[in-house]
């Protein structure tokens, strides 16, 4: 069955998508930069950082596509439960959370809003199967499971580098050694983007109010500065290099 099918957002996750879609021959994969239309099967949308931005999106699609129209949105730094609250017809929408290095990772996961029917859930499916990826259903949280997890991970290894505690490249060295983790968690921050890290830990902090949640401060001088990871081609590593090189000066 033929999909015609829109991705919004302005991130990498976004391109990545865009062009794994486009690969597989009946998805039509319509430009965002198109006007809205009925004919639209399924609406992705991927902004994680500005919440507010996320909503208008969400209720600027709603106005111009059908009321059967699919809507699956990125839950990385709110609840699908809230983001469905946004909307009119709220039972179409299906949260889900991942990482741009979707060459890497097989599996994405997948939450029902409160709101959300169950054929919503199994189109969700379908719609990722589609460029061979499995999900997996879990309950509605910010971040949801592997996201939150390896967020939390980074966010302390953010802190440890901070505060001196290890150089990046030695955090990555006894995480990998010490943990059989395939990378260490700051490179593995610069690859998924460190953007996203830190959305999940605002909106965690955010949904939950919990200190434990709090950002490093670091992560955000990074997003501030645009030194999101590989995609922007600095991170961690090119803040570590920067202190050094201050301190011969």
């Amino acid at each position: 069955m033929s999909l015609n099918l829109m991705i919004l957002g302005d991130n990498h996750l976004s391109e990545v998508l865009t062009d794994k879609f486009s690969e597989i021959e009946d998805v039509q994969v319509i430009d965002s930069t198109s006007p809205l239309e009925s004919n639209i099967d399924v609406v992705i949308e991927t902004t994680n950082l500005d919440i507010e931005k996320k909503k208008q999106q969400l209720q600027s699609v709603e106005r111009h596509v059908s009321a059967s129209t699919l809507i699956l949105t990125t839950v990385l730094g709110v609840t699908a439960t809230e983001a469905a609250s946004w909307l009119e017809t709220q039972e179409r929408l299906v949260g889900f959370a991942t990482f741009s290095n979707l060459d890497d990772i097989d599996l994405i996961e997948i939450t029902p809003a409160l709101q959300t029917k169950a054929a919503s859930v199994d189109h969700a499916k379908e719609v990722f199967a589609r460029i061979d990826k499995e999900t997996e259903e879990v309950e509605d949280g910010v971040g949801l499971v592997f996201p939150r997890i390896l967020a939390m991970i980074v966010n302390e290894s953010a802190f440890a580098l901070a505060e001196g505690t290890a150089s990046a490249k030695d955090i990555d060295i006894a995480m990998k050694q010490g943990t059989n983790y395939p990378l260490g968690p700051l490179e593995w921050a610069e690859k998924i983007g460190i953007d996203d890290v830190y959305a999940i830990l605002v909106g965690l902090n955010r949904d939950l109010g919990e200190e434990r949640y709090r950002p490093a401060p670091l992560l955000k001088k990074l997003v501030l500065a645009g030194w999101t990871g590989e995609t922007a081609g600095q991170g961690f590593y090119s803040f570590q290099n920067r202190g050094e090189k201050e301190k011969v000066r």
